[in-house]
């Protein structure tokens, strides 16, 4: 008989010793629910400079080179929550590097 697919879900949960989701704990269950707005607001904030960039063609005073870095580290990130199975992590980082490329790529055009 093949069981259902969210049971053995939860007993491989309990045996790698995770808690449970969504957590018994309603402080815990708060914070998984802002992890999630976080992981979307996160690289919306980076929208007013993708703005500035791209519409008035303006990259003065952005550094290719740190937007480099921080889409380098973002792609890091996301492998480690690819690895893990994370998918806030993964949502997360996949957003950022989108963001950041924008910003990196007219920081290269218009800097």
């Amino acid at each position: 008989m093949v069981e259902p697919l969210h049971h053995a879900h939860r007993r491989k949960r309990i045996h790698q010793k995770h808690e449970p989701y969504p957590h018994p704990h309603k402080w815990k269950r708060l914070l998984d629910k802002i992890i999630y707005a976080v992981g979307i607001a996160g690289p919306l904030v980076t929208i007013p400079q993708i703005t500035k960039i791209w519409l008035e063609k303006d990259a003065t005073g952005v550094s290719a080179t740190a937007w480099i870095g921080y889409t380098t580290f973002a792609v890091i990130w996301l492998f480690y929550g690819i690895t893990h199975k994370e998918k806030p992590i993964i949502v997360t980082y996949a957003a950022v590097i989108i963001a950041n490329s924008f910003v990196t790529v007219g920081a290269i055009i218009y800097g």
